[in-house]
Formats: structure tokens, sequence, C-alpha cells
């Protein structure tokens, strides 16, 4: 099996050595029986967030808040995954070391805030299990800020024949959250294309055509896919329905309803949504943006599986706490795993959680989340 942890961490920078360290000191060898003599003055650690949760084979990260030319900060995030935490890690082995993959913003135009420094999902790799499982990791070509990422597995071998055990693409998302401000044309930043609500329906709609595209099955309208069973799991910045936020779901202004209801009929059908408690507007008929479902009919959609709903019904987990309320006076569900509908009626969904506790959550706003395939 895999296990895939993902996490909104809000930032690497507390996982970077502080600015009195060298980032050279990152490079130096290291000798697994014995820790460095001065290890690097860091606020948190991920490989200390990956031993607690026995080395997993995959982690997500989102929201990494890098610019294209931060190589030095994605070098030393890399060197910091493997250096040992004690004399008993033995940070050489195939099993304990990671790699690293990032996409980050390219869009000049729209990703300008914070001198760039935004947006960008990372995927960790357990180094066994990317060079035995992993053909490549890549972006998209429609994505230019920095918001998803795809693994692409290789075939599995052979299974005894009832099996038919199809390749997974794990894809890392981290989705536009919806706002009143302005998108522009992301080729000259000369015309406004409309608001951050309306760039947020059309990633929904991009990411589910995606999606589509790489499972090539009856739900694609086209045909010619390439016949993988898809996992998503990020930040969909979307909490689906009564039973995702707390102390109520955020209504206002109307555009959240509205992008609500489109992730919704986007990416899940009539099934999933009623067990759910999804919230699902009627929405108007459009093949090629938005959205689709089984209610409205005719417009497409991944038909998708929320592993967390599917296996815990209603029970009423968050995912989002802002560091700026009380813990768990306000927080919401918007960190998500959905999986193709083939793996999860294979039953090769073995479980799902979330890990929501002011220490897992560490100096994010999120926690993190888990699944095993």
């Amino acid at each position: 099996s895999m296990r895939l942890f993902s996490w909104n961490i809000n930032g690497i920078a507390p996982y970077l050595p502080t600015q009195s360290t060298k980032i050279t000191s990152f490079f130096q060898p290291s000798d697994p029986d014995r820790p460095p003599a001065n290890p690097p003055s860091q606020k948190a650690n991920l490989r200390a967030f990956l031993a607690r949760h026995n080395w997993p084979e995959v982690l997500f990260l989102q929201e990494l808040k890098l610019r294209q030319d931060d190589t030095q900060a994605l070098a030393a995030l890399l060197a910091s995954l493997n250096t040992p935490l004690h004399a008993a890690d033995d940070a050489l082995s195939d099993s304990r070391t990671y790699t690293l993959d990032a996409v980050l913003p390219r869009d000049k135009h729209n990703a300008r805030g914070f001198q760039g420094r935004l947006y960008g999902v990372g995927v960790v790799l357990r180094t066994d299990f990317a060079r035995r499982r992993v053909a490549r990791v890549r972006p998209v070509s429609w994505d230019l800020e920095g918001r998803v990422c795809v693994v692409e597995l290789k075939p599995p071998p052979p299974p005894p024949r009832q099996l038919q055990l199809q390749p997974q693409q794990p894809l890392n998302i981290y989705a536009v959250n919806g706002t009143a401000a302005p998108y522009r044309d992301p080729r000259d930043g000369r015309r406004v294309l409309g608001t951050r609500h309306e760039h947020k329906r059309a990633f929904h709609a991009r990411l589910r055509d995606e999606c589509l595209a790489l499972q090539g099955d009856d739900n694609d309208g086209g045909g010619g896919g390439r016949g993988f069973d898809v996992v998503v799991a990020g930040d969909a910045n979307v909490a689906r329905g009564a039973w995702d936020g707390y102390p109520r779901l955020r209504t206002v202004p109307r555009e959240h309803q509205v992008n609500r209801a489109d992730f919704n009929a986007a990416f899940f059908g009539e099934e999933d949504n009623r067990r759910a408690g999804a919230y699902v507007l009627p929405l108007p008929d459009n093949r090629g943006g938005g959205g689709g479902g089984e209610r409205v009919g005719r417009r497409r959609c991944l038909d998708a599986v929320d592993v967390f709903r599917a296996l815990h019904g209603p029970e009423r987990r968050y995912t989002y706490y802002p560091r700026s309320r009380e813990w768990g006076s306000s927080c919401d569900r918007v960190d998500m795993v959905m999986v193709s509908r083939r793996l999860w009626e294979a039953g090769r969904v073995l479980g799902t959680g979330i890990l929501d506790t002011p220490q897992e959550r560490g100096l994010s706003d999120h926690v993190p989340l888990w699944v095993e395939i």
C-alpha cells in the first residue's frame, strides 16, 4: 500500500535555517551514527513529522510561498528533509530519505503579492518508493500559479488475474481561493478577465478535465484517456456542506455559495453529494467550463469519491483552524482526498484520517490529513 499525507503548511520559511545560519551548513556530509555538532536552527522540522508518522511514502505540501528563483530555499528544504534528527536516525537508508519536487508560480501578473512569494506546491517522495514506483513528477500546462503537481506512477507488478489493478496518478492541488480581487490576463496583465471567484470556477473545470483525461473512462465524454485511477489530495479552498463548517458555513458574499455548488458539481455525482450532505445548486449547462454533475444532467463530472465522507459519514472533523481564533471556535474542512470511483469500488482505499490537534497543526493554519491506498 501507499500512505499519502497532505498538508497546507502556510509557507516553508519555518522549515528552513534561520538567517543567522548559513544555508551551506545543510550540505555537509552527515554521519548517521552521530548527529551534526551544530545542527541548523529551525522553528519546525518536516523530517520529524515524517519520522513521527513512520516514514510515509508520499507527502504533499501546499502553499510553499516561494518564487521560481528561490532555488536555494528548495535545496535547503531538501537537505533538511534528509538531515539526521539524532544518532539512531539513519538518513542514508532509502526507506528514510526523500526527494523533493516543486511547482511554483510563473504568472507575474497575478502572483504578485509578497514579492511573488505565494502559492506553490511540493511533492516529497520516499526514495525507495520513488525509485521503484514513480515514473515522473510533472506540472500541468494550464496551471500558471503553482497549484497542481502530478505524480505519475508506474504500472504495478502483474497482480492475480482477478484484481485488475490500474496504475494511479496522484495529484497535489492547492485550489484557488475565491475573492472579489481582479484576475488579469496572464499573457500581458492588461485586461481584467473577471474576479478570482470566476478564476476559481475555471480552475475547477480545468482540474476536472485533467482528471477525466487521465482516467479516459466512459465519464470523460471524449475518449482517448490513459486509463489511470486518480487520487486528488490537497487544499480545495472550499467546504462542501453544512457538516464541513463550524459554527457555520461561509455563505456571504453569495459567490461562496456558487463556488461551493460548482465544486460539488464538477467533482462529485449525486450519490456522493447526498452522502456528504453537500451544497448543490442548479447550475447552467456548460460542457467546457465551471463544473458538472448528475443534478444538472449534461454537465461533465469526475464522479469521484470524497474518502473522508465515504468512510466517516457525517462526522464533524476539520482541517482549517485559523491562528487568530481560539482552537476549535471557527474551523472548516477544506482539505480533502478524492479518488476515482473505480478505485473506491475495488476496495483499494484502506483508511483515511485528519490529524486535528494543535500540535499537528504546528505553525500552519491547516492540519495534515492522510489516506492509505
